[in-house]
């Protein structure tokens, strides 16, 4: 009986790099790992509310991640979510030329751990995230607001915000000081039509009336 010809097996497909991190990091950390995504050349994962000190301490500290450079938080507004909020970290990771985004749900009741006992850096950012979200951090050394004011209504980036704001300010010159008052629109909202002027309107532009003189 001839012998059967050799065939070569397919060569195995090389995994992703940030593919390879991201299953490294699942492993490690567990269950804390909601899930993970690759999209855009930047590696995602979603991680449990509670964890975020846990995890953002073994990015920094772990041989195959190195992640100590922290570079900022954000928030993010979904207003039709149970958890309305997501929190979005950067990392970069200068020995492995590598970022990553690591995301947690948030609402405005609960606290989130403050991260600034493992990069200082973050406490601006946190304040940022609270006064502009309304994003609660706990641990947090300073939680106080930084952009609006100490008595600012509301948080201005949320999606349910207004966008006129609640109230002005202006500096009085007869009180010497900062005055807030009431919202004053200094025009009625128009209706525009948006007929072309080219193909002919149902009015008379201002000025075409000259050209009969």
């Amino acid at each position: 009986m001839a012998d059967e010809p050799q065939v070569d097996p397919l060569p195995e497909t090389p995994v992703h790099p940030l593919v390879a991190l991201g299953d490294h990091i699942a492993t490690a950390l567990g269950d804390v790992v909601l899930g993970q995504q690759l999209s855009f050349g930047e590696l995602t994962l979603t991680v449990t509310r509670e964890s975020i000190v846990d995890v953002a301490t073994f990015l920094r500290d772990d041989a195959q991640c190195r992640f100590i450079s922290f570079v900022d938080i954000c928030g993010v507004d979904f207003p039709e979510r149970d958890e309305r909020f997501e929190v979005v970290y950067h990392f970069l990771s200068p020995h492995k030329n590598t970022r990553i985004r690591i995301k947690l749900a948030a609402d405005d009741t609960v606290p989130v751990p403050s991260i600034t006992g493992v990069f200082v850096g973050a406490e601006w950012f946190e304040r940022e995230a609270y006064d502009l979200y309304g994003i609660l951090f706990s641990g947090h050394p300073d939680l106080r607001r930084i952009l609006s004011d100490y008595g600012f209504d509301g948080h201005p980036l949320r999606k349910d915000f207004p966008l006129t704001g609640f109230v002005e300010t202006r500096y009085d010159e007869e009180r010497k000081r900062v005055v807030y008052e009431p919202v004053k629109l200094a025009q009625e909202f128009r209706s525009f039509d948006y007929l072309s002027p080219w193909e002919g309107t149902d009015y008379v532009l201002p000025g075409d009336e000259k050209a009969k003189q």
